[in-house]
């Protein structure tokens, strides 16, 4: 997992790894970082877009192979 401005604040770090048994979907990853961060990043999340190796998520039942880095990157405001 890495973090980038609003959503690295939320979650308190930079990044992170998160392990899941049976090899889970994105939609698993981000329940893991739900219960790990609360409510914060939770609302975060819900309005960030995500990408997979570098590749826009459009299906969060996609699974992640291992070593894969999933990106969350929050609304950006600026002109």
């Amino acid at each position: 997992m890495r973090y980038y401005a609003g959503a690295r604040a939320a979650a308190g770090v930079e990044s992170e790894q998160v392990a899941l048994a049976g090899g889970g979907t994105v939609d698993d990853v981000l329940t893991v970082l739900r219960a790990r961060h609360g409510t914060r990043l939770s609302e975060v999340l819900t309005a960030s877009s995500l990408l997979l190796d570098e590749v826009a998520v459009r299906d969060r039942t996609q699974r992640p192979a291992d070593g894969s880095v999933l990106d969350v990157l929050p609304p950006f405001a600026g002109g």
